[in-house]
């Protein structure tokens, strides 16, 4: 299975590298919603949908952050563009995947940055897109909900683009528990997160999708507030 899995990241790599530069918009999304999916089988994760994924966009998507698997498997229910940290950018292999999926990158530790993303994200707003974050700001056990951090929240704002709460869970494929072998948290590795995934026990990944809300007066605090837990009610089995 590893070496399937390896063969279908580097067939990606090539499509970005060599492929994507004659296709529209259109088209790489579809690409990258497909390829996600068929990762998610080689992988043998189960992916289940609950609610409406949305359609369209402007749409930013904010969801809990549990593991590196995250951004696949919300690929995989719908395409959307990520911000992520900067040294994604410079990951081999991982970092050519994700630019090609569209990701914005931002230096975590950089305020003057984190302005730049947010005017690139309501950019991206403006023009349609559906954009995604992980206000939580790092990984979580899964069985908890870390606060939200605001100040990505602003692009929404700024470009009066509704919000979408997700939920995100791994549960386990025998007794339908929470299922902590994907996790990348505390002292984990992404090697060892990795490895546990293609030996470990099934699991599937269950995306709950809320309604979409606009600010109605909210500041981004006040919004980051409301869709944390509006976030926490749709983990619930």
């Amino acid at each position: 299975m590893a070496w399937r899995v390896l063969a279908h990241a580097l067939a990606g790599w090539l499509t970005i590298r060599f492929e994507f530069p004659r296709l529209d918009d259109a088209a790489r999304q579809q690409r990258v919603q497909a390829w996600a999916r068929r990762m998610l089988e080689l992988l043998r994760i189960g992916l289940v949908l609950r609610g409406q994924p949305p359609v369209a966009g402007p749409l930013l998507l904010v969801a809990n952050h549990i593991s590196w698997l995250d951004i696949l498997v919300l690929h995989a229910a719908r395409y959307c563009r990520f911000v992520s940290k900067a040294e994604v950018r410079h990951w081999p292999l991982v970092g050519t995947l994700a630019t090609g999926g569209g990701t914005l990158y931002i230096e975590r530790e950089s305020r003057r940055d984190a302005l730049r993303v947010v005017h690139r994200m309501a950019e991206s707003l403006k023009a349609g897109d559906i954009v995604a974050v992980f206000p939580e700001g790092t990984t979580s056990d899964g069985l908890s909900l870390l606060p939200f951090h605001a100040n990505l929240m602003q692009a929404a704002v700024s470009a009066g683009a509704p919000v979408l709460p997700v939920a995100l869970r791994f549960v386990d494929a025998a007794s339908g528990g929470p299922s902590t072998v994907p996790s990348y948290v505390g002292d984990d590795t992404l090697v060892g997160s990795i490895w546990r995934t293609l030996t470990g026990p099934r699991f599937s990944a269950v995306v709950s999708f809320g309604e979409p809300q606009v600010a109605d007066g909210r500041d981004r605090r006040a919004w980051a507030a409301d869709l944390r837990v509006a976030v926490e009610k749709l983990r619930q089995p």
